[in-house]
């Protein structure tokens, strides 16, 4: 099993969530997030001041898939979040030990 996290850009996650379920990946969990890479956000006006924010808007998918499931995950993400420049995001994928259902108690690949 394994825990994929992408961060994307906020506006393509209906577009991510679709590709996804076209490749039969439907249980995600959806969350707002900030963070800075390698993308810089532009000036703003705040209270008569021109400021760069250092946190830029994203939004962070996780999901847990069984290993069969990680190449289409991924490749469903890449292709609908790809815009090719600066901010797409990053996609991690972790090793998952064990996974437990709390309302049936089943463990492992059937809790997925």
């Amino acid at each position: 099993m394994k825990l994929i996290t992408a961060i994307i850009r906020p506006e393509h996650l209906d577009v991510v969530r679709e590709a996804l379920l076209q490749a039969d990946i439907d249980r995600i969990t959806v969350s707002r997030c900030t963070g800075h890479g390698q993308a810089s956000s532009e000036t703003e006006l705040y209270r008569g001041k021109k400021i760069t924010p250092d946190l830029i808007a994203k939004t962070k998918i996780d999901i847990v898939v069984n290993d069969v499931f990680v190449k289409p995950a991924v490749d469903a993400i890449v292709s609908a979040a790809r815009t090719g420049m600066v901010g797409d995001g990053k996609i991690i994928v972790s090793p998952i030990d064990e996974v437990y259902r709390i309302r049936t108690g089943e463990s492992g690949g059937e809790a997925v």
